[in-house]
């Protein structure tokens, strides 16, 4: 490596610009992927990186089979900027004709995945669409209700919303009152 000589610089509109220093700093930031952030998806069934040690961010709540609100869409793209895991349950290629029984291969992998995300996770969203009854997400913040993981939005109208609030309330989960409200919180929580 060349070592950094004063004779090498230059003065250019009133600015003084040394060459070697700049390629140096520059050669050495590139490979330290600090220019840009930028966020890692990783969908069910896909593998999560269990040695990845960046904030991992479960997105749980409204799916039903693919019928509610591409909410994860949304938050996918506010966190692209962050360096960040996304793990998304939504999956593209879900079939209806998969029946909810432990015996069915496909069904089987899609619970397990979603087990080890919330296990993975460092922050769970959960939010409930009012349109939506989510069971499976209210069978997540009872397993995750304890923990300082969860993050709730459960807007007016939906089914149970007595239910969530009480919960939250009892174990001091953070609730918000948007999904936008939320999204500004986490984003300050990320370094």
């Amino acid at each position: 490596m060349k070592s950094f000589n004063l004779s090498d610089c230059t003065y250019n509109n009133s600015l003084s610009i040394c060459r070697s220093w700049l390629c140096i700093l520059l050669l050495g930031l590139g490979s330290t992927n600090l220019w840009a952030q930028q966020a890692t998806l990783i969908k069910s069934p896909e593998a999560i990186p269990l040695s990845d040690n960046r904030i991992k961010i479960f997105l749980g709540g409204s799916i039903d089979m693919g019928k509610a609100e591409n909410w994860q869409a949304q938050v996918e793209r506010q966190l692209s900027d962050k360096n960040v895991i996304v793990l998304n349950p939504r999956r593209d290629d879900w079939q209806n004709d998969w029946k909810a029984v432990s015996t069915d291969p496909d069904f089987r992998t899609q619970v397990a995945w979603e087990l080890e995300a919330l296990e993975q996770a460092d922050n769970i969203i959960m939010y409930f669409l009012p349109e939506s009854q989510s069971p499976i997400s209210l069978l997540e913040l009872g397993l995750y209700a304890r923990t300082d993981k969860l993050m709730v939005v459960c807007p007016e109208g939906y089914w149970r919303k007595g239910n969530v609030d009480i919960v939250c309330e009892k174990y001091e989960v953070e609730m918000y009152e948007s999904l936008e409200e939320l999204m500004v919180t986490l984003r300050n929580k990320i370094p």
